[in-house]
Order: C-alpha cells, then structure tokens, then sequence
C-alpha cells in the first residue's frame, strides 16, 4: 500500500495537470475573460487597417516598435527596445527587442523592413501608404510608381537594429511608429496563404494575443499568446470581440452584465446612459464631418459646398441630437498644445442663401435631389436626419438618406469614390496637428472626396520640414484652405464614450486618441 498511494498521487498529479493543459487549449469565445462590442466587422490585415473598429482588433494582434500608453496615448517602446535620433533629426535607429512570432520564429528587424514595402507597394492599394511617404526618404516615390524600394530610407542594419532615413525631421515620428502604418509583417505567412494569411489557421502575430476564431459579421476571438515577449505581464487570457453595429442591442447586452466595454454610445439613450457610474466621456482628437465629392455635380461647385456647411446649426445638433459632450465645430483639427484651430465658414442661413443663388439654384430651384449615404448606426442616422431638415429648412433642397454596412461605405468612399456626400470620421494617430490634415494631399489614401490644391499641398510639405511656431502656422494657414474650399463639413469634434466599469477593470483610461490597447487591461 505505501508503494501504491505515491503512484496515484502521483498519476493524479498528471491527470491534473493534463487537465488544465487541456482547459487552456480548449478555451472557447463562450468563456472569454473579457467581452468587448466593437460596433463593426474589423479588417485585420495590418496594411489595410484604416478605421477604428480594425484597429481596436489589430493593437491586440500585432505590435510596432512603439505602442500607445494606456494613459496619454505617446508612444512608448515595444517591439524597439531603445531608440537614437542623430542630430539633424534625419537618420532615426532602433534597436529591437529580443521577441519571437507566434510561431516561435524571432521577430527582425527585416520583418519591419517587409511590412514597410508591403504598405507601399501600389499593388496593396494601402489608404495608408501616403503616411510613412510624408516622412520617409523615398517612401512616396515609391508608391506612385516613379521610384524603386531599395530607394527607400528603411534598412536592417542587422535583425536586431532598424534604421530609417527620413526625408524632413519629424518631431511625431517616433510616435508615429506605434501605428499600423509601421507594425512588421511575416513575410513567411503571406507568402504561404496570400489574401487568407490572416485567417485563424494561418495567422502569425507578434502581439499580446493571436486570433482563434472569426466569425464574420458575429465576433473574433483573440486568445493569449504566450510567444510574446511580455506574456507575463498580459492578464486577459481571452477576448471576445463583438462586430455589432446596432447601438441599443448593444447597450442592452451591457446592461446584461453581457459586454465589458461597450465602444461607442446609443445617442437614443444618452439621457439614460450620462446617469450611469460606468460611463465614460473625454474630449478626443478626432472630428466627424460630412464628405463633398469635389468631382461630382454640384458638390463639384466651391459655392455649393460652402452653402450646404453654412445652413447647419451645429450647435444645436450636439445640443438636441448627439447630446454627448461634442463639441461643434467648423474646424477639422481639434485644439492642441501650440496650435489655434481655423474658425471655418460658420453658421449663416443668409449667406448660405446667398452663395446658393450665386451657384445658380436661388432658393433650392433646380438644385438637384442628393443622397447622404452613412453606415447603419442610430446616431449617424439621426444626425443625417437633422442635416437634411436643416438643409430643407434653410436651403429649400432636399436630400435623401442611404444607410449601409460599414465595409459597404469604406469601399464607395475610398476605392468607388462613387458618392456626392457622405459621413465620414477621423481619429487622430499621433498627437499633432498633420494627423488631421494629411489626409486632403492630392492623391492621399483617405482622400475620399478627391480634393486636390497644389498651393495645400506645398503647406503640408513644408510644415514637415519646419519647426515650432512657424511649422504650426504653416499647418494653420493650409487648414485654413481646406476649410475655405469646403471639401468637407467638419460638425463636431468627439467625445470619447465608452461603456466601462472603471471600478471593475484597471488598465483602461479615457485617453486623447482614444486606443485602449488589451495588453493593459486586467480585472481587478
């Protein structure tokens, strides 16, 4: 008997252990640590990340060589263990980490270097690639075709150190490096699966988490990956994240006890939820604004577009409709430390009137009937309702509304450009002004409504190669343009808010840009 009981102890020992081997390995969505409702269906592929909802999936997948802090949302290293700038700010080294993929192969410095070509690369068709063109030595010659990529100012020095050559001394450029923009690819995987690389069963991440199950339209499933170099500092083993775009469902799983974190509000029930402990507003740097198709009739006519921005009370709007802490604005950039916002048109139904005749439609005669296209959300319909009221009211026009699925909206806006007018919105990557402004140059990834003023495009060139308060003023005299042009009708300027009990989970803050990345976050 006393040879026997060790045995068994011992064989229930390694039935115990198998057991939790097992238990980790079979976790499923169902038993996720963490429930988030995203508000959209995510592209995951990091070259052709470009709106929010993606890139809450992709800070959990990938990781570049800086990350956004919780908190302030800078960049503090990652994948770059440390970094040098030489003194003339042109020649920028990091020196990597020792971290590994989630296939066990070591993450180099010439992962960063292919992710890098990869964005650019006409053929990816990144919205994207005109970020890393604005700093990068011969980043955007390469992208339009007119220059090679051994041209381009990005080298592994050795797999351990990465160097970049910049065109302009960047003072934002080691933030910007936290963005997808940046992040490394393996090149390996893409190779192997093409367009399906980032399907659960051949995804390779380098990030707190890799993806186990995507069901389209429903949720992804991230779970913990243990290849990553600060695993143990990761507390969420899994992370369910939910693609629903209809708010009050939404709203009513969190009230269940259902969703965590809820992103994004239900404006139908803000009276309702401002009462609430968990929620959560802050002042963001992102503005939502209205698209004018600057190639399609009538938009295609300055002064119809300054009438249609001038006959929206916007104040009113965040008031009665969002009621959310927005802040109205006829600006696209938000107030930042050294920077005066340009005031725009403003709000005036004479003038409106006024710029309208002279466009030849005198009060809305012969003004032909347009369509605000949005994607299905609550409040993006109640506020195109109020805009087509208001330009009904004021204008004597009248517009339809079109609502469709986000993806649906992303490609007619950037790819079709088949739209006259369309609700759009921007969140800042970094925490500087170009971040809002970059995106009109001529040709641009995400100029969707096609806007192109050589005289805007100079400002922008030379505010990168400038510095301090003549930089800024560059940067303000070129917004100044925009909005005298009137590509666009900016309407307010978010608000983060969220759904979250603070109180609950630590490592979530309201931050400036508004990126929680999962990493942080734990239960406390």
């Amino acid at each position: 008997m006393k040879r026997i009981l060790p045995i068994l102890l011992a064989l229930a020992a390694i039935t115990t252990m198998l057991s939790v081997s097992c238990a980790a390995k079979e976790l499923t969505a169902d038993k996720a640590d963490f429930i988030m409702s995203n508000g959209a269906e995510p592209t995951i592929d990091p070259s052709l990340l470009n709106d929010v909802a993606s890139t809450n999936v992709g800070l959990g997948l990938f990781e570049g060589l800086m990350q956004y802090d919780p908190v302030t949302n800078k960049g503090v290293p990652a994948m770059a263990e440390s970094y040098t700038v030489s003194p003339d700010g042109l020649t920028v080294t990091f020196k990597l980490r020792k971290a590994q993929w989630s296939d066990g192969k070591p993450v180099t410095a010439g992962d960063f270097v292919y992710g890098l070509e990869r964005i650019l690369d006409p053929k990816t068709a990144a919205d994207y690639a005109y970020m890393p063109g604005m700093v990068i030595k011969g980043a955007e010659a390469f992208t339009a075709g007119t220059g090679k990529f051994e041209d381009v100012g990005v080298k592994a020095i050795d797999n351990q150190t990465l160097q970049y050559t910049l065109s302009n001394a960047a003072p934002y450029f080691i933030d910007m490096t936290a963005h997808n923009a940046f992040w490394p690819i393996p090149k390996w995987a893409v190779e192997k699966s093409g367009n399906d690389w980032t399907k659960p069963a051949n995804i390779v991440t380098n990030g707190p988490y890799t993806l186990k199950e995507w069901k389209a339209q429903e949720y992804v499933f991230l779970v913990k990956n243990n290849k990553y170099w600060d695993a143990k500092n990761v507390k969420l083993r899994g992370i369910k994240i939910l693609a629903s775009d209809n708010d009050s469902t939404n709203y009513n799983m969190f009230k269940n006890g259902e969703v965590d974190w809820m992103h994004g509000i239900a404006n139908s029930m803000i009276d309702e939820i401002k009462l609430r402990a968990d929620y959560q507003a802050s002042a963001q740097v992102a503005t939502y604004y209205y698209e004018f198709n600057t190639q399609k009739k009538p938009t295609d006519n300055v002064k119809v577009r300054q009438a249609l921005a001038a006959a929206v009370d916007k104040q009113t709007l965040v008031d009665k409709v969002t009621k959310g802490g927005q802040i109205p604005t006829d600006a696209m950039v938000p107030p930042m430390a050294g920077y005066s916002p340009q005031p725009g048109g403003g709000y005036n139904v004479e003038n409106a009137k006024k710029l309208l005749a002279e466009a030849g439609f005198p009060d809305g005669k012969g003004f032909p009937q347009l369509t605000i296209v949005y994607n299905t959300n609550e409040g993006h319909k109640a506020i195109a309702e109020y805009i087509q009221q208001q330009w009904k009211t004021n204008l004597g026009i009248n517009v339809v509304l079109k609502n469709m699925e986000f993806k649906t909206l992303i490609d007619l806006r950037s790819k079709q450009h088949d739209f006259t007018i369309a609700r759009a919105g921007w969140v800042g990557d970094y925490l500087d002004p170009n971040t809002m402004l970059d995106l009109w140059i001529t040709g641009a990834g995400n100029n969707d409504v096609q806007y192109a003023n050589p005289a805007y495009d100079k400002l922008i060139k030379d505010a990168a190669m400038g510095s301090g308060a003549e930089r800024m003023g560059m940067l303000q005299q070129a917004e100044a343009m925009l909005l005298t042009d009137q590509a666009i009708m900016p309407i307010y300027h978010y608000s983060n808010q969220d759904l979250i009990d603070t109180k609950k989970w630590i490592g979530w803050s309201a931050t400036p840009l508004g990126f929680h990345p999962f990493k942080y976050i734990s239960k406390k």
